[in-house]
């Protein structure tokens, strides 16, 4: 069957904004038509979603599957998590996906990360499942999604503390600035450059992402020094908590009876289909 036009345009915008993020040239959709179980959406992850890439960064792809009922009814546990590594080329990639069931239930616990994947602009595959979920993300919001990103940051920094290197440090400064403008806006911004204009944020951002951009493993020491680098991180886990003191987020998720429902009806359409 031919794709309708308005298909083939849709295709060709997701392309684009692929290109300008800085994925390389590699034949993504192929990744599509390798799974066992159809994919309910795919979105790249990582440093490019992040904005930070470097020349030789992995492409990280993540996603939601959907499993057949048989797979959850019987004997054996259902693969909920799948990964799979691979290269073309020159360019090294993972695809990360979870049951839609499982995915579902992360969302609900207040993870950001899943969060992040689900609303990442950078599209390699979506469905009308996909769309739904969309829906849902203002309903999925919460104030404690702070604990998700102040968590992260520590982790981070703990790490930049021991290697010194841009990776680990970029991280931490993205999390603290995508919890702060979540708290502040109810929406979920995981582009460093985007935030760094959005939100007072320390000035040598931009400078640190050139840094990385030239080589994924370069350290920091070059751009900024490091008692100024605990002073701002400091002072960006205290805007965090402030945030989170005066958001209007909720304290739960409102979504967990429709997220029910978009499960029941994507699994009872997909168990049809194979009928």
């Amino acid at each position: 069957m031919r794709e309708s036009p308005a298909a083939t345009e849709a295709d060709t915008a997701r392309e684009a904004v692929l290109r300008a993020a800085g994925l390389p040239d590699v034949d993504l959709g192929a990744v599509v038509a390798g799974q066992d179980d159809p994919l309910v959406f795919a979105t790249v992850s990582g440093a490019h979603l992040y904005g930070f890439p470097s020349r030789d960064s992995d492409v990280d792809l993540r996603g939601a599957h959907l499993l057949p009922a048989a797979a959850l009814l019987g004997l054996h546990e259902p693969e909920e998590t799948r990964t799979r590594m691979w290269e073309q080329g020159r360019t090294e990639l993972d695809l990360v996906s979870h049951d839609l069931r499982k995915f579902a239930r992360m969302l609900l616990r207040r993870n950001g990360y899943v969060l992040e994947q689900l609303v990442s602009p950078l599209v390699v595959h979506t469905t009308a499942v996909h769309g739904e979920l969309l829906a849902l993300v203002p309903d999925l919001l919460t104030a404690h999604h702070a604990h998700h990103y102040r968590g992260f940051a520590g982790t981070q920094w703990r790490l930049f503390e021991k290697t010194g290197e841009l990776k680990p440090l970029l991280y931490t400064l993205r999390v603290l600035l995508t919890g702060i403008h979540l708290m502040d806006s109810g929406r979920v911004q995981p582009h460093l450059p985007t935030l760094a204009d959005e939100l007072a944020a320390p000035s040598y951002i931009p400078e640190l992402i050139a840094a990385k951009e030239e080589a994924e493993h370069g350290t920091a020491g070059e751009v900024v020094g490091p008692e100024r680098l605990r002073r701002d991180v400091e002072a960006l886990h205290g805007r965090l908590d402030a945030a989170q003191d005066a958001t209007a987020l909720p304290d739960a998720p409102g979504a967990h009876e429709a997220l029910h429902d978009l499960l029941v009806r994507a699994r009872t359409a997909g168990a049809s289909a194979q009928r």
